[in-house]
């Protein structure tokens, strides 16, 4: 028969209390009882009447093999009763957490939300990269044109110039003509 030490839970709604008891294994948390080992009072302001236990039965049944649930565990290391299953449960827990790093993997389910907010952050920096390099394609070919377009009005300026410089030296070349066919006349 495998026995737990677990908390049962008593009070009513809103005010817990729970009762620390040796508990078989297979039975429900609120199920038949072994033993009472004492009792924790979360709301209880006084650190000494928070938790009671009785300590030489709980190492009785700690050296008989009683595995702890993990919260009376903190609570039996709380109050100085030595108990190796949690130590074991941490050097577990951080071999895990290590071969999750090493392979990349969240460990728990704060590590999994802080990785998808990096990668969505690092999406948002992707997207917001892509709309600064489109933005500036743009803009250096909205550049572009207008150098063009300016160029192209330059040239122009300058054949309208020609032109009527060009049409200024006709003009003056012609009045000369008319004064030489005059004088050619008389």
């Amino acid at each position: 028969m495998a026995v737990k030490l677990r908390l049962m839970r008593l009070g009513r709604r809103h005010r817990p209390f729970f009762r620390l008891n040796a508990i078989d294994a297979n039975c429900p948390r609120d199920g038949k009882i072994l033993e009472k080992l004492g009792h924790y009072d979360p709301l209880e302001k006084d650190s000494e009447k928070q938790v009671l236990l009785k300590k030489e039965r709980i190492e009785h049944w700690l050296s008989l093999g009683a595995v702890p649930s993990e919260t009376v565990a903190n609570i039996l290391v709380k109050n100085d009763i030595e108990c190796k299953w949690l130590e074991d449960l941490k050097a577990r827990r951080a071999k895990a957490k290590a071969i999750a790093k090493k392979k990349g993997k969240p460990f728990n389910k704060a590590q999994k939300i802080a990785a998808e907010k990096a990668i969505e952050a690092e999406a948002e920096a992707k997207a917001k990269a892509a709309e600064e390099a489109k933005a500036k394609a743009e803009a250096k070919a909205k550049a572009a044109e207008e150098a063009k377009a300016a160029k192209e009005a330059e040239a122009k300026a300058a054949e309208e110039a020609k032109a009527a410089k060009e049409a200024e030296a006709a003009e003056a070349a012609a009045p000369a003509e008319e004064t030489k066919e005059e004088a050619k006349d008389e």
